[in-house]
């Protein structure tokens, strides 16, 4: 298996490079040369076998033997020790709870699977690694935790000042050792082409072996899409299947594109955004305008830049009207999602992050133009992670905090102020 760039089918590496490098020399994404739908004995079985022996079937068909099966199911089965349950609101409305791993978010799929491959992947070298994340919210923590005293890395992650709750950034700025939180004034979006920049100057990117965590590395879209499997292995047989998804970089709604290319059937995405609703005027006009981002309370979802939107276009073989016919797209504001926790909490005595409450709005508005189907929501990160909010919908003392969250509010925050320029980044690590 080789892997190639959307911004060149020519450039062709192997696994170690898509992986390691993260980032083509021209900036484009890597893509698997070929995705070849599961084979028929998956299939005779996929709903009586354990999550992690589905996910070693699907990795296994995505990476086509780059890496051999022993070790891909030792991968697999260390990075998943954790489930993703479905829950019923309603009859034809669900919710996958992405939340159960250890840094409570749905990036713990794709940091554990990414740091047990990289180990892999450089168990035969004995030079350091260096990983470079941008987060807007619960890459950092995820990223920071699966890193964390990993042997030969060194992880450093970029996030902006202001821009994410007060446990997110406690969870990426209180472990110390080799995670390195770096406080840039400015945005996600700058934080994300400032990691970008790096990569991009092959002479820095070689000489400090820079690697990614961020979802423009391959290896954390696939992990991504065991959880597609679980949820509609779980519903009805004969079930239409729609996935509501509340994107931001559009890591997660490709990583489904990836499930479906696999033969999984699955009837449509919606794409739910907030105010940052790049994608969903695409869909609607095929104009695509990156833009500045927006602060939302959903603030995982504020990308005015999605990087994946590359990966997104070139399964649609850069087709506007076959992606719309496919994936539609909604966007919705801060104070639509407020009502909409609030309504949730009320009507099904479930609780909503900001992030599923915005997918939850987009559910509503197609299951009134397609009732039959069964609605999965993503529900991406435990509501806690957003105390200040929740609280403000649902009441002081009504949002229970997980112990492993708890116990960082007394922790010192550690981060080194940067401004939001390329160069910055580039200094700081040839001067560290």
């Amino acid at each position: 298996m080789q892997f190639y760039s959307t911004n060149d089918k020519q450039l062709r590496v192997d696994i170690k490079e898509a992986v390691i490098r993260s980032l083509p020399a021209d900036n484009g994404l890597y893509m698997p040369e070929s995705i070849t739908p599961l084979p028929d004995s998956f299939w005779a079985e996929w709903r009586n076998v354990s999550l992690p022996e589905v996910g070693f079937r699907v990795a296994k068909q995505l990476f086509q033997g780059a890496i051999p099966d022993e070790d891909l199911k030792e991968i697999v089965d260390e990075a998943i020790t954790f489930d993703a349950p479905l829950v019923e609101l309603t009859e034809q409305t669900h919710v996958l709870e992405l939340f159960h791993g250890p840094t409570l978010a749905f990036k713990d799929f794709g940091a554990r699977f990414m740091a047990r491959t990289m180990s892999y992947l450089t168990k035969d070298k004995s030079e350091q690694l260096t990983v470079l994340v941008a987060t807007s919210g619960d890459t950092g923590g995820a990223v920071a935790s699966a890193f964390h005293h990993v042997e030969g890395t060194e992880v450093i992650i970029l996030y902006p000042k202001g821009g994410v709750s007060a446990l997110q950034e406690k969870q990426l700025t209180t472990l110390g050792g080799n995670i390195t939180a770096l406080e840039i004034d400015g945005s996600f979006d700058d934080c994300q082409r400032m990691v970008k920049a790096a990569f991009i100057d092959r002479e820095l990117s070689e000489t400090f072996n820079l690697t990614s965590a961020n979802s423009i590395n391959i290896s954390r879209l696939v992990p991504q899409a065991f959880y597609y499997f679980n949820a509609v292995r779980n519903l009805p047989e004969d079930a239409e299947v729609t996935f509501v998804i509340p994107s931001g970089n559009f890591g997660n709604l490709t990583a489904g594109l990836l499930a479906q290319k696999l033969g999984l059937p699955i009837r449509n995405f919606v794409a739910a955004t907030n105010a940052n609703d790049v994608v969903p005027r695409y869909l609607n006009d095929g104009d695509y305008a990156p833009q500045a981002s927006i602060p939302t309370i959903s603030n995982a979802m504020d990308v005015g830049a999605p990087s994946n939107f590359a990966r997104m276009k070139e399964l649609f073989n850069d087709s506007w009207e076959q992606m719309r016919e496919n994936v539609s797209g909604v966007a919705f504001d801060d104070q639509e999602t407020r009502d909409e926790i609030r309504r949730v909490a009320k009507e099904h005595n479930y609780v909503m992050c900001p992030h599923t409450a915005v997918a939850s709005l987009a559910e509503r508005i197609w299951a009134q133009a397609s009732p039959s189907t069964h609605n999965v929501i993503l529900s991406t990160a435990h509501p806690s992670k957003f105390l200040p909010t929740m609280e403000e919908e649902l009441g002081t003392g009504n949002i229970e905090i997980p112990e492993r969250l708890a116990c960082l509010e007394k922790e010192q925050k550690v981060a080194l102020s940067m401004p939001a320029e390329d160069q910055a980044l580039k200094d700081f690590l040839k001067n560290r």
